[in-house]
């Protein structure tokens, strides 16, 4: 299989890009969840289901694989993800392409899709986070249960969580249906350190993140979105993925017994949504 690995210059940062398959098929970016994840563990799961597209998995800024960053705001933004983004697609002259974001990863993709339409024809939205106040009132209930009320801040809210209970126990149990798919999702990210993804996470929260909510950007949207969540993902279903395909008059599509990685826990029924959501777009 083809293979091209690059680190690509963008504004005031670069980033670590694999270019992935023939370069003559339809055009697919990964944008991966976090903030401050890699597309690694994306490939090493979706890599032989995707031989007949080209797939570019791109290591956000900051993060993964890509040259570390100062940990100063202005550095951490969702526009710089976009221009980022923009940067990639212009180096590697690909003229469309359809974006693939999961978690975190479907905001800077839905923003992408919104300002440049003419280059995307569609987004795929895995497990999409767009309301981050009710997503941080989430957070805030699945660690404390029905102890009172999260408080009005959804910035204060995580932060409880994170200093009382620690991130990733928490999204632990919103995202992983079984012991089995966390173990295994675990196993496909286990060989690449982060590279200070929980200071990536904390710069975008000085940011504002956690107050963003990204629904009125989302009104006579440009392009098309598919959504697909897994029925056990509390992180997103039911509601922020159902909210983003309202929104956008997209197709839902719920995977049964799947969390937060649906193609851990559910890989046939999975594909088969992933593969009808690609397929409407491609040519």
């Amino acid at each position: 299989m083809r293979e091209e690995i690059a680190v690509v210059p963008t504004t005031e940062a670069e980033v670590y890009v694999e270019d992935v398959g023939p370069k003559e098929a339809p055009a697919l970016l990964v944008l991966h969840g976090g903030p401050g994840g890699s597309s690694y563990p994306y490939r090493a799961a979706w890599e032989e289901e995707l031989a007949d597209y080209r797939v570019i998995y791109l290591d956000q800024r900051g993060g993964g694989r890509s040259p570390q960053l100062p940990l100063e705001p202005r550095y951490f933004t969702i526009d710089a993800l976009v221009d980022d983004i923009e940067a990639v697609r212009a180096w590697l002259a690909i003229d469309r392409w359809q974006l693939i974001g999961h978690g975190f990863g479907a905001l800077p993709a839905l923003e992408y899709a919104r300002r440049f339409p003419e280059l995307t024809p569609a987004v795929v939205a895995l497990g999409p986070w767009i309301n981050y106040p009710r997503l941080a009132a989430a957070i805030w209930r699945t660690a404390f249960g029905d102890v009172g009320q999260p408080p009005e801040n959804p910035t204060t809210a995580v932060e409880e969580v994170f200093a009382t209970h620690g991130a990733k126990s928490v999204f632990d149990r919103m995202s992983f249906p079984t012991d089995h798919g966390r173990a295994q999702q675990e196993w496909l990210s286990d060989s690449l350190p982060l590279a200070g993804a929980e200071g990536i996470e904390s710069v975008f929260r000085v940011n504002g993140l956690w107050e963003l909510d990204y629904a009125p950007y989302l009104l006579e949207y440009p392009t098309e979105v598919e959504v697909i969540a897994g029925e056990k993902d509390a992180t997103s279903y039911p509601e922020q993925a159902e909210l983003l395909a309202d929104l956008t008059a997209g197709e839902l599509q719920v995977v049964p017994l799947a969390g937060h990685y649906p193609w851990v826990d559910e890989p046939e029924a999975f594909f088969r949504a992933f593969f009808a959501a690609l397929d409407s777009h491609s040519s």
